[in-house]
């Protein structure tokens, strides 16, 4: 398989700033799609609560590197990349310093760029770089938008899902304007969605009417499998490839590498 971009991978930061609407099993299960696919991923944990690297089965015996390190300066990007158990699929992961870097990044100088700094050398091999960003729009989610391409949103289906994502697309439309101008929206992913339930459905129509194309096709639906995954260091497509949340993420990468193909043209 080709590489996908001669100039360097895609960076896309998976980013709400709501917690609990499925940002880090988008990244983990998005990732490990794009990897089933002979894609090269790197997955960069963002999160100081380090689920995204505990998803894809790094112990914490092996974050002696971490974001936090790469984020001060103190180690390069390719010191903190470690090997998944999914095959074509990396991790940056995320270690309990990182919890701090909040605070120490508001006395550096171009603390909103440290991240971009990092990704600028160590890439090539890779194809994809997902950001698992943290559930707030504080300095490390702003690192990984001034970073990124593009945004993938995941928006739980629920009653204030709207009134959420306008903060977050203020903050893109902002970030966009003054620190990184190609940023865009890639996409909004429906998760949580469950089908028995008419709040789901009247979220679904309201998100579409008022986004239109860009919200994905795929719902991610509510799904016992996913939630169990993790607990055993595992993405849903290799705990219960056959289930429907696994599914679900099989189709979005589907979608996500489409319209990536299609910006390219």
């Amino acid at each position: 398989m080709t590489q996908r971009n001669a100039k360097g991978p895609k960076i896309l930061a998976i980013a709400n700033q709501k917690g609990g609407v499925g940002k880090t099993t988008t990244a983990i299960n998005l990732a490990t799609a794009m990897a089933a696919v002979k894609k090269k991923v790197l997955v960069i944990d963002m999160d100081p609560q380090g689920n995204a690297s505990t998803g894809l089965g790094i112990d914490q015996s092996q974050r002696t590197v971490s974001t936090y390190e790469v984020l001060m300066g103190e180690a390069q990007l390719a010191q903190a990349i470690c090997p998944s158990s999914v095959p074509d699929l990396s991790v940056v992961p995320s270690g309990v310093d990182l919890a701090g870097a909040e605070l120490e990044l508001v006395e550096m100088s171009n603390r909103e760029f440290r991240l971009q700094q990092a990704l600028a050398e160590g890439l090539d091999r890779f194809d994809y770089v997902l950001i698992d960003c943290p559930p707030a729009l504080g300095l490390l989610t702003l690192n990984a938008l001034v970073a990124a391409d593009e945004v993938v949103v995941p928006l739980q289906c629920e009653f204030f899902a709207l009134e959420g994502i306008s903060h977050l697309v203020k903050t893109i439309e902002r970030v966009k304007g003054a620190l990184n101008p190609r940023l865009d929206i890639q996409g909004i992913v429906l998760t949580m969605f469950d089908r028995r339930n008419n709040l789901s459905t009247m979220v679904e129509n309201d998100v579409r009417a008022y986004f239109g194309a860009k919200v994905y096709k795929t719902v991610i639906p509510r799904n016992v499998r996913v939630s169990e995954a993790p607990s055993h260091g595992k993405p849903v497509l290799l705990y219960d490839f056959r289930s429907t949340g696994a599914q679900a993420y099989v189709h979005l990468a589907g979608e996500v590498l489409r319209r990536d193909r299609e910006v390219q043209a």
